[in-house]
């Protein structure tokens, strides 16, 4: 069985590494015949152009500003949902809730997008004005797709805390509000911490949603109302008709993408680890 887990961890680990090789190899190529610098800051994506300009500078804005609003939204939602299911929710409640929670896991994501298209698109409409299809709507669809990615996490770290922390701080005469939300939570840093990073993840990465909702315009947003593309709505919507320089400055989108996530990554996992020593 040692043999068994080696080479399923090894299959992991090679397919990672091929799907990295490949990205590299035909997106670094690219950026570096653009311009790294006119890639990363140019501010007008025009590939079909007989002059073409390829800067995806609005479209690390956009998803920056959709993950920032997602996070905003849905971290601190899935963060006191966890701390309820696990220290304050009756046993008869938790059978409830808890398959709610899990069933908006397994939501897909295209259903996300009609919902935000028919309801959260007029209500955005109706209260902030523009034409909906906005920052706030997408942020708003990825936190809650973000929360059942951050209340599962979360409510496991909470219950892998030792019993011990708990009843020390009421034995000390905390209250069980207190004891929870001082002792047991902080303790649980790491964990709460990961499932903010996979959280992260996945609105950066999430794609149809943020498509049919966010109003897919590569340019710099000024107000919370307009329209934005993201990095990975720039892939999917061009990939289909791409090639040339083209298809290369898109994977090299994706490289782009990919160091955002591995560098947010890193620096999480620094700041985890000068906080436990």
């Amino acid at each position: 069985m040692q043999a068994v887990f080696l080479v399923c961890a090894c299959i992991s680990i090679l397919c990672v590494a091929v799907i990295c090789i490949y990205m590299f190899a035909k997106g670094c190529p690219a950026i570096a015949k653009i311009g790294v610098a006119e890639f990363l800051g140019g501010k007008d994506w025009f590939p079909t152009n007989s002059q073409p300009s390829f800067g995806i500078f609005p479209m690390i804005v956009g998803s920056m500003y959709v993950t920032a609003g997602a996070i905003m939204i849905g971290v601190p939602v899935g963060l006191l949902t966890a701390v309820f299911l696990a220290k304050f929710c009756p046993k008869r409640l938790y059978k409830f809730v808890l398959p709610a929670v899990n069933l908006l896991a397994g939501i897909p994501s295209i259903v996300y997008g009609f919902f935000g298209m028919i309801v959260v698109v007029p209500f955005v409409r109706s209260v902030f004005g523009g034409t909906g299809n906005s920052i706030i709507t997408a942020s708003f669809i990825l936190g809650i797709m973000i929360l059942p990615t951050v209340i599962g996490m979360s409510e496991s770290a909470l219950n892998a805390v030792p019993s011990q922390y708990y009843e020390g701080a009421l034995a000390l005469g905390a209250t069980h509000e207190r004891s929870v939300m001082r002792v047991v939570l902080p303790a649980a840093k790491s964990g709460v911490c990961a499932a903010i990073v996979l959280a992260i993840g996945r609105a950066v990465g999430e794609t149809m949603a943020v498509v049919m909702i966010a109003g897919n315009q590569a340019r710099l947003p000024h107000q919370l109302t307009q329209g934005v593309r993201t990095l990975t709505a720039n892939i999917i919507m061009e990939m289909g008709y791409a090639t040339g320089l083209h298809y290369d400055a898109l994977l090299g989108t994706g490289v782009v993408l990919f160091v955002f996530i591995l560098m947010l990554n890193l620096l999480l996992s620094a700041v985890t680890s000068k906080k436990e020593r």
